[in-house]
């Protein structure tokens, strides 16, 4: 990468905790044209100003990640709640029938019990490791403590053959369609905020389909943002996390604390993909 003088001693001492090619994300964006090899940045361009986006976007990792354990929670709650009234706390859910499952993918049961005898919590070791005996003794409500927020999101897809959705999205109070894929956008974002990957200039594939009451709601206070920006993700989470106990959405405060950062927020409202050098 070409820094240039004044701003290289910066960057070296900056750099020295931090993976190179992470911090090369954000400066992509600041180059002339790295897509044909001219990796020279713009006139005027300091380290300074990358560092702020990249500053700004670890702010906004740990608010949303916050917010996403809120959601996690809540989801966990209600999913055992919804299981129980529709098949009871044991044994029905631990059966490959219950689930809507896809043909040559791992069975939701399979992803379930592999959570569970990977889990060290005495509430889960109490019952054993014996297969037989977590299927017979196991209730729901200590097994969705266990699940990962993927072997979660695929039960609530899956679960009742598809139809638990539903249950779980009229108990959180939030809209029924498009629930299981709102839930999957959350885990695809905490993954990423997890691993701490860029989301400044992102477009998360599977942004899920936010309600247009709650997408039109989040634009009056953002403005405009693409349907596959991270924002109509994080208005979706602060949908159900507001809905489902009460919670402080993130994007209000999002606003309050960036929103004059104009290139920080250009850079969420309308992703970019990065111009790489071209093969």
């Amino acid at each position: 990468m070409a820094w240039s003088c004044p701003i290289s001693r910066h960057a070296r001492h900056f750099s020295l905790p931090r993976n190179y090619y992470r911090f090369a994300g954000y400066a992509r964006y600041f180059q002339k044209a790295p897509q044909y090899g001219d990796d020279n940045f713009r006139t005027g361009t300091t380290f300074e100003q990358i560092r702020a986006i990249y500053d700004a976007d670890h702010a906004l990792r740990n608010a949303i990640s916050s917010q996403l354990t809120r959601a996690e929670l809540l989801l966990r709650s209600h999913t055992a709640r919804a299981v129980v009234d529709v098949s009871g706390p044991y044994e029905r859910y631990l059966e490959a029938d219950f689930y809507s499952d896809s043909a040559g993918a791992e069975s939701t049961v399979e992803s379930c019990l592999r959570d569970i005898k990977r889990s060290k919590e005495r509430h889960i070791l109490r019952f054993g490791g014996a297969e037989e005996d977590l299927r017979r003794e196991l209730p729901v409500w200590s097994a969705v403590e266990a699940w990962s927020f993927g072997t979660l999101s695929k039960c609530i897809e899956r679960g009742d053959l598809g139809a638990l959705a539903g249950p779980i999205a009229n108990s959180l109070g939030v809209a029924h369609a498009g629930f299981a894929s709102r839930v999957r956008a959350l885990v695809y974002l905490r993954n990423r905020c997890a691993h701490h990957s860029r989301l400044w200039h992102h477009s998360v594939i599977d942004a899920g389909p936010t309600p247009n009451n709650v997408r039109t709601k989040a634009k009056r206070l953002a403005g405009n943002f693409d349907p596959r920006s991270v924002l109509d993700v994080v208005a979706s989470l602060d949908d159900i996390v507001s809905r489902g106990s009460g919670g402080t959405p993130v994007l209000p405060v999002l606003i309050a604390e960036r929103s004059a950062d104009g290139a920080f927020w250009d850079g969420l409202r309308a992703p970019v993909s990065p111009k790489d050098h071209r093969a």
